[in-house]
């Protein structure tokens, strides 16, 4: 029987994190992962020899001084991953109706962009833009207050957060702007937390354009590349992360959590247990209803999880550059009708029409220059679905005749959607496969195979979403449905939850180190690119040859 101070169920991001920390405390640490290699949505995988990564698309504020950069320098990682800054000149490009709209690396150059396109919008512009900052900048404030004086005068050092905090991002940016294209664009990235302006926190999605204002970057490796610095640190600490071992149960005993059993019947000890897993899965399956509280019980028969989505992995043998495809991730809208788009995807036969009426596409061998091996291209082709689309499907032995045909559907209608931006696609396909929210709850375990843990409206964030802290004793929780989602919110999670347990602030769990250092290269220029980076990407094409 082994016995370690902390047990991670779930090695995504925030559990990874945790693992970190605790390890680097001097505790005995083990992490437990079901799917064959760690790191929840953060990993990535080959088809084929081609690399994929299903859940990170793009990371902000990663240039020297801002926060992510700092994350990464104080877990003692950041010299382990490389990034490459995506087009500067358009991160992510907004198409609506076949018109294209740039987000440009700064706010001011985004005002500019937006300006240009919308002149008469002009002031409504800087004025929106200045309110989503300071929205953004006065939620990062709270939680970092300290004292009396600067806690009673919260309501003024808030006061625009205070101010629309509890108005949907559709009513926000009614007050603001009056043209409905211009509207649609600044409504383009709440696929980046998975709700329609309608029903989007206007905060949440503040902070999610704010993550951006200074720039996307991807990567190297993909998501794999930052899971494999954050387990290669956890081992250097004596940390163990075993994958293929499902926990079947967490061991409870007078409200005190005290070890885990896995679906082999092994029982694994430990002082304190940490779950990345959803809260619904961690209370409702690994420690039983009949366990929980009825306070608890009420608030997870309320809780809904965010949007699931298809994911098509795409390689095509062909330049895809000379149809205008570059680093910058691509958000197309059949028209400006945002909500109705949400609306369409969730409701309905999936199989029905010919294209997605909103979808997200991204260039991996554009963003990651290193995995380009001379001649094909990948992309992440996603869009979101009602999870009952695929209630026919439920169980275990959901691969089928049938649902193969359902999947080839399905496929069909993004090849559509792709064709608009790629015309002719098809005559170049080397593989075309789609994850389902089957595939995600297979592999990543998501209740109903959803991407962002909880669902991010207002009543289900910040004061309301799932605290790290338990109602069982030496048990908490981490992940995307707590603190934060994304890759970096769940990041950031992983360190609320082990600064709890070390009794600590989390920021004392970031080790200022002078040597820490990220290196980041232009994804799209090679002059700027080290040896390093010049001699892997020729790696990879005499490699590809040589096949």
């Amino acid at each position: 029987m082994e016995e370690f101070d902390s047990i991670i169920i779930g090695s995504g991001a925030g559990g990874l994190a945790t693992a970190l920390c605790l390890s680097r405390a001097g505790q005995k640490v083990l992490v437990l992962e079901q799917h064959s290699v760690p790191g929840g949505w953060c990993h990535s995988f080959t088809l084929n020899g081609q690399r994929f990564s299903p859940g990170v698309h793009y990371i902000g504020l990663l240039d020297e001084g801002q926060s992510t950069n700092d994350l990464y320098k104080g877990l003692g990682v950041a010299n382990d991953i490389v990034f490459f800054r995506m087009n500067t000149k358009g991160y992510d490009h907004c198409i609506i109706n076949g018109k294209k709209f740039d987000f440009p690396a700064g706010i001011e150059n985004l005002e500019k962009s937006l300006i240009q396109h919308f002149p008469k919008e002009e002031k409504n512009i800087i004025e929106y833009l200045n309110l989503v900052k300071k929205v953004s900048d006065e939620l990062q404030l709270i939680p970092k207050l300290k004292g009396f004086w600067q806690n009673i005068t919260v309501p003024f050092r808030t006061k625009h957060f205070g101010k629309f905090a509890l108005f949907s991002l559709k009513r926000v940016v009614n007050w603001h702007v009056k043209d409905p294209m211009l509207k649609a664009v600044l409504n383009a990235q709440c696929g980046d937390h998975g709700l329609p302006p309608n029903r989007a926190s206007f905060p949440v999605h503040c902070s999610v354009m704010n993550h951006y204002f200074e720039g996307g970057f991807y990567p190297m490796g993909g998501g794999g590349g930052i899971v494999k610095a954050m387990t290669t640190k956890i081992k250097s600490y004596g940390g163990v992360v075993r994958t293929q071992q499902s926990v079947a149960k967490i061991l409870i005993e007078n409200k005190k959590a005290f070890g885990v059993e896995l679906t082999s019947g092994e029982k694994i000890f430990a002082k304190n247990i940490i779950s990345n897993a959803d809260p619904s899965t961690t209370y409702l399956k690994l420690i039983g209803k009949e366990n929980i509280s009825k306070k608890l019980t009420q608030k997870l028969e309320k809780t809904k999880y965010s949007v699931t989505s298809l994911i098509l992995f795409l390689t095509l043998d062909l330049d895809v550059t000379q149809y205008g495809i570059d680093s910058g991730n691509i958000w197309n809208f059949k028209d400006e009708n945002v909500d109705d788009h949400f609306e369409t995807l969730m409701s309905g036969d999936v199989t029905q029409g010919e294209e997605f009426p909103a979808f997200f596409m991204s260039c991996t061998t554009i963003k990651d220059p290193v995995s380009f091996n001379g001649r094909y291209h990948n992309f992440e082709v996603v869009t979101y679905v009602d999870y009952e689309s695929f209630n026919e499907f439920d169980g275990d032995d959901y691969h089928c005749p049938k649902y193969e045909a359902f999947k080839n559907k399905i496929i069909e209608k993004f090849l559509n959607s792709v064709e608009k931006i790629i015309p002719n696609a098809r005559k170049h396909i080397i593989q075309a496969e789609l994850g389902t929210p089957k595939t995600n709850q297979f592999y990543i375990n998501s209740t109903r195979g959803n991407v962002y843990g909880t669902e991010k409206t207002l009543s289900q964030v910040g004061p309301f979403s799932y605290k790290n802290k338990t109602e069982f004793e030496n048990l908490f929780l981490c992940g995307a449905s707590t603190l934060s989602h994304g890759v970096t919110g769940a990041t950031y999670s992983g360190l609320a939850t082990a600064a709890t347990i070390l009794n600590c602030k989390s920021d004392d769990l970031l080790i200022d180190d002078p040597t820490q250092k990220i290196n980041i290269f232009d994804a799209e220029d090679p002059s700027s690119w080290s040896d390093f980076i010049h001699k892997k990407r020729e790696d990879k094409k005499r490699t590809f040859k040589q096949l």
